[in-house]
């Protein structure tokens, strides 16, 4: 029978699947800088804030869609392949679908016949109700998505989500960019232009939704050959709804504290720090854009925590502690080695990076240093927030995360009320909120895991060395800048010879160091010869 002929789905081991997952972030982070930079350009900051405004209100559907549900999907998922019930995972991506469908549709409808409300509602102008409209069907197409995508992370196969996020972004690169060019030159409206943009990202998902519906009914089969035990669909639907309702609160808690964070600045510009509407777009603008290359490192820690819960998930369903606790630190010490020297790269280069990407001169560079230095040494609590939640999500424990998630969103809208009212400080206030705002939930989340006793990484021993690193290598970035920009006419020139000079320095020093661990390298393929060409024991 055909059935009986298919290929079983190839398991990854946790380091194959975030390597996957990072390549793909790497391809897709690229693909969006050319995007998103020369997008900049086209539209101006204003119109960077207004596009950036429709992001804010799709992140709230988006986690509402796409962050309970995949955890639970694959978690459970990896428990039923761990004891080789491959029906059950059948019925468990059939269950969790109906639930996306539902939850894309309701989101969709509502983006887009309440666009301007929307809109009016986050900024306090209706300049941003095309970019809104225009990104209204993506929440279904991605419901979707991340319904097979939980499918295929469940049991460890990354491939297929790696390639649907290149499509996306490719989509996103050459359908939105040159909207957006056209829509501007036909009407000269930076409104419609930013809704123009946005609608790249709508074609790119129904691409990457074709793409993953043709990989799934190709896998699917296989799973009939060992089926196993099934629940029925009530009790399947409980389990997932079990897990997901506590993390979908916490992120969509924290996604909503985030627009109403948006609120709160916005109104504190244009009050107490008495900003015009323009001069307030235009610094939500520059901020956004800070944000966006926050964004950039934080990213790469997704594969990680993607690919940590179903292999945690994997080896405590088979009692095997040690082979849990191996995963977990290996974990830390990758996030280690990319957010640290990235969150120390930005923080020490932040002020020639602008330059380098934006052109940024006088007040507008010096707001946007500012900005980015403080969001840069974020980037460390950030990586801490996510890898920490995905370690106790794979434990079992989904409450925890939700309630530390919105305590620190809290503290984020008090600190930025405060700080974003004061003339001198204004929307610098903003980046120091978030800093708040992650570092509350980082140690929050670590001494939570300190009295359990099933989930004690050693987190600051392993993540010494790569902050050692990274701060000898921030250090040398900033002087080596500073040397060249004397010597060099171009300081776009500087900048990037400094960055390639820190990465160098870098590398060196993870080998000088020793960081990488021999247990970190048997998860790799081939980890042993790595090992013995690295001389690691």
């Amino acid at each position: 029978m055909m059935i009986l002929n298919e290929k079983p789905m190839k398991k990854q081991t946790f380091l194959q699947g975030a390597a996957i997952l990072a390549l793909a972030t790497a391809i897709v982070k690229v693909i969006g800088a050319c995007y998103k930079i020369p997008l900049g350009n086209i539209i101006g900051d204003a119109g960077y804030g207004y596009f950036t405004t429709a992001y804010d209100i799709y992140s709230v559907l988006l986690m509402i869609s796409t962050t309970g549900l995949p955890v639970a999907m694959s978690r459970m998922i990896s428990e039923a392949q761990a004891l080789e019930q491959g029906a059950q995972i059948r019925k468990i991506y059939h269950t969790a679908l109906y639930v996306f469908l539902l939850i894309g549709l309701l989101g969709s409808v509502g983006m887009l016949l309440f666009c301007r409300q929307l809109s009016i509602l986050v900024t306090g102008f209706d300049t941003s109700w095309a970019a809104i409209a225009a990104l209204a069907p993506s929440v279904l197409f991605i419901c979707v998505i991340s319904a097979y995508r939980g499918f295929f992370q469940g049991q460890s196969n990354m491939t297929p989500t790696s390639i649907s996020q290149i499509f996306e972004a490719l989509c996103k690169l050459l359908i939105g960019l040159g909207c957006a060019w056209l829509v501007l030159k036909k009407t000269g409206d930076v409104t419609l232009a930013a809704g123009g943009a946005i609608l790249g990202v709508t074609i790119g998902c129904v691409v990457s939704m074709a793409y993953l519906s043709y990989q799934y009914h190709r896998a699917a089969p296989a799973l009939s050959a060992n089926a196993g035990p099934t629940k029925t669909t009530k009790q399947t639907m409980q389990q997932l709804l079990a897990i997901a309702i506590p993390i979908t609160l916490g992120a969509a808690g924290l996604q909503i504290i985030n627009l109403a964070d948006t609120m709160v600045f916005m109104r504190r510009l244009t009050g107490a720090a008495g900003f015009s509407q323009d001069a307030a777009e235009t610094a939500k603008g520059i901020y956004n854009f800070c944000q966006t290359i926050f964004n950039l490192p934080c990213a790469f820690i997704t594969p990680i925590t993607v690919s940590v819960i179903p292999a945690i998930t994997g080896h405590l369903t088979l009692k095997n502690a040690r082979g849990a606790r191996i995963v977990e630190e290996s974990s830390v010490r990758i996030m280690a080695l990319i957010s640290m020297p990235c969150a120390l790269g930005l923080a020490s280069l932040s002020g020639p990076i602008l330059q380098l990407l934006r052109g940024y001169e006088g007040q507008n560079l010096m707001i946007g240093s500012a900005i980015l230095a403080i969001l840069g040494i974020c980037v460390i609590f950030n990586s801490l927030v996510l890898l920490t939640n995905a370690i106790m999500q794979a434990h079992g424990d989904v409450t925890t995360p939700v309630i530390h998630m919105l305590i620190g969103g809290v503290v984020k809208i008090i600190v930025n009320y405060i700080l974003v009212g004061i003339p001198s400080i204004h929307i610098i206030g903003a980046a120091v909120g978030t800093v708040c705002c992650y570092l509350s939930i980082t140690v929050l989340n670590l001494i939570a895991m300190r009295r359990d006793p099933q989930t004690k990484p050693k987190i600051f021993s392993v993540a010494g060395k790569p902050l050692l690193a990274s701060l000898i290598m921030g250090a040398c970035a900033y002087m080596i800048n500073g040397l060249l920009c004397a010597y060099l006419p171009s300081r776009s020139l500087a900048c990037l010879l400094a960055i390639a000079a820190a990465c160098v320095i870098y590398l060196i020093l993870v080998i000088a160091f020793q960081i990488i661990t021999y247990d970190d390298c048997l998860l790799l393929p081939k980890g042993d010869k790595i090992a013995r060409f690295l001389k690691i024991h």
